[in-house]
């Protein structure tokens, strides 16, 4: 049920030389492997399906992502590329696959660029997409709205998922010169940051200026880059959406369970893993007792990542990060509601306890129903706080001893309202309902509206400056201040680690007096 709520070196980069962006009405544009025509709009240009890296098919199928080949002539850029390999997925958002058929041919990217022309190069905000890393699309997400609206240069990008890109198996790791395996997916993601490096001066955006960002598992994502010594000089500034701070497992964890897995396929061996159908292998991989996630490597990931920001071994960009005031709320409505059924009183204590075990009379004792409107928020908000809020309240306190450390705290209890789910109890400000404030696709109320606005302009002058700041809107300070962002005000919370019990999930407690 938790999971279902988530989500090469840099050294010899050589950009392309800077260029001007196209000419008016002009979508052609060279990349250092070829050129590519998008599609002309009245606020923004599109370009879909670029490749970034070759497709991980054969004997690439987990392997790091290589570099594309060089093409002749000018490719189409109006069709986006495949998705990853994924099975079929219903959310309150629709596919999260986005359009096109799953296939392991799918490491591609879309550029998004203001229509307006301008002479200055544009920073570059770089989205990873959340969906557990098991399902999801860069695609599903258009970023043309916040490219216009915040004139920057957006790239959205597919990475793979499930098996294909977190498989972590004694036999690869032996193929490996470091003895490692398992995160090829963050490795595509590191080999379309090294693109963007290298190619998008030509859209008129600016290589020494880029903010990857992402939500869930996209969140968590930017966070395991934030300490892995192979992003190095790869971005700028980080914003971490519900996501930052999981715990991740060991390699050694993460290969036997590999290992198991491949056996239960009757593969001995990576050669069998490699002649299996790519249909097989997604079957397989729904299995249960799969965990398919990054691990601790020692290279591409080499600590936790709480162990690495406490001991300052991370890149020291700015980070902006946060959560949603009711994130477990989407799980709880997931399992219970959207499944057909309901929890009950009788069905709360069951359920904690199913989760947390001995621990259980102890959280018990700190949620009382008596202090939720129904059984369901009273789960949603142990899991909020356990899963999410005070995961991020530390990793925005260990930052901020290093770095420009801003945390947020969504808080539109109608966000997610237009959607008219069937749930018995309100669903709040749930996972992954400020994407749409981010990313300028909001039609609410006019308070809403305003919010989404002022959002959208905290995000984007954070990837011009490394500052979060809006016209007409209130400061946003650093931590520990967390900026709570609701459409009633916007207001600053000095009290977030008490009202998210953060002393019962987390070792430390509650942090010193501030």
């Amino acid at each position: 049920m938790l999971a279902s709520a988530l989500l090469l070196s840099a050294t010899g980069l050589g950009a392309v030389p800077a260029a001007a962006a196209p000419a008016a009405n002009d979508t052609t544009v060279t990349t250092r492997y070829g050129q590519v025509r998008g599609t002309a709009g009245e606020r923004a240009d599109d370009y879909l399906g670029i490749p970034y890296a070759a497709p991980p098919v054969g004997g690439l199928r987990w392997k790091p992502p290589a570099a594309p080949a060089r093409w002749t002539g000018v490719r189409d850029a109006a069709t986006p590329g495949n998705p990853c390999m994924q099975t079929d997925s219903s959310t309150p958002w629709g596919d999260l696959a986005g359009p096109g058929t799953p296939s392991e041919d799918c490491l591609y990217l879309n550029v998004h660029t203001p229509a307006e022309r301008s002479l200055r190069a544009r920073p570059v905000m770089v989205w990873i997409h959340g969906g557990g890393f098991t399902i999801g699309s860069g695609t599903f997400y258009d970023g043309g709205e916040l490219a216009a609206r915040g004139d920057v240069v957006v790239v959205t990008l597919n990475y793979r998922l499930g098996a294909f890109g977190y498989l972590a198996h004694p036999g690869l790791a032996g193929e490996s010169a470091d003895g490692i395996s398992g995160n090829y997916g963050l490795l595509d993601q590191q080999a379309a940051l090294r693109w963007v490096r290298q190619n998008i001066a030509a859209f008129g955006g600016d290589a020494g200026n880029v903010t990857v960002f992402g939500e869930s598992a996209g969140g968590g994502s930017v966070c395991q880059h934030l300490v892995s010594p192979r992003a190095t000089g790869l971005f700028d500034r980080a914003i971490a959406q519900s996501g930052c701070g999981f715990p991740l497992p060991t390699r050694e964890s993460q290969q036997r369970t590999g290992a198991t897995w491949a056996g239960d396929l009757g593969c001995a061996d990576v050669a069998c893993l490699r002649g299996k159908p790519a249909g097989e292998l997604l079957t397989a991989s729904t299995s249960p007792t799969a965990r398919w996630v990054p691990n601790v490597d020692g290279r591409v990931v080499p600590l936790q990542i709480a162990d690495a920001l406490e001991s300052g071994r991370f890149h020291r960009v700015p980070v902006l990060q946060g959560t949603t005031a009711d994130e477990g709320r989407l799980t709880v409505a997931s399992t219970y509601d959207l499944a057909g059924r309901q929890l009950t009183a009788a069905g709360y204590p069951v359920a904690v306890r199913a989760l947390y075990g001995e621990r259980a009379d102890a959280i018990l004792a700190r949620y009382p129903l008596s202090d939720h409107g129904s059984p369901a928020e009273a789960l949603g908000a142990i899991l909020t706080d356990s899963q999410f809020a005070c995961l991020q309240s530390r990793t925005a306190r260990l930052m901020a001893g290093h770095t420009r450390s801003y945390q947020y705290e969504f808080a539109d209890r109608g966000a997610m309202d237009h959607l008219d789910l069937p749930v018995g109890f309100p669903l709040g400000a749930p996972h992954g309902s400020e994407i749409r404030y981010v990313f300028g696709g909001v039609s609410g109320t006019p308070a809403q509206n305003a919010l989404a606005s002022t959002m959208l302009d905290y995000w984007t002058n954070f990837a011009h400056t490394g500052i979060p700041y809006a016209t007409d809107a209130p400061r946003w300070n650093q931590y520990p201040k967390v900026q709570v962002l609701a459409p009633e005000a916007i207001t600053a919370s000095t009290t977030f680690p008490e009202e998210h019990m953060c002393d019962l999930w987390l070792p430390e407690g509650v942090p010193a007096p501030r």
